[in-house]
């Protein structure tokens, strides 16, 4: 029986909030959180092991985050079970984007890097 790839098989949702009271648009300082829950489909638990975020902001500076775990954590995740927890970046412009990558390792040892698929950060009727 062939053995599923576990990259595919970790589910990654994001959902983003501009924060206005932590905000200062005259200082160019737009805040944002993001709350991720990832979801194993694989067929053994998984370990998070480390991420590396690529941000962008609107005037393409480009800022590459690396670092263990999650909000201080290595998470181990269930089959069929989830995580979540909520980050947040700093912009220095009112619209920006995120993609990357979770390290991950199976109960197996076998490690591989779960894509983290990219998505926007704007400040409300920022985009049109």
């Amino acid at each position: 029986m062939d053995q599923l790839d576990p990259s595919t098989q970790i589910k990654i949702d994001i959902e983003t909030r501009f924060l206005p009271q932590q905000s200062d648009p005259e200082s160019h300082r737009f805040v944002f959180s993001y709350n991720i829950t990832i979801t194993n489909e694989y067929s053994q638990a998984v370990q998070l092991l480390s991420r590396r975020w690529v941000v962008t902001d609107g005037n393409e500076h480009v800022q590459e985050i690396e670092g263990e775990g999650v909000v201080g954590e290595q998470p181990l995740i269930q089959p069929n079970s989830s995580y979540q927890y909520t980050s947040g970046t700093v912009l220095a412009t009112r619209v920006g984007s995120m993609f990357g990558h979770y390290t991950m390792e199976t109960a197996e040892g076998e490690r591989f890097n779960a894509p983290i698929p990219a998505f926007t950060l704007a400040q409300p009727n920022a985009l049109h």
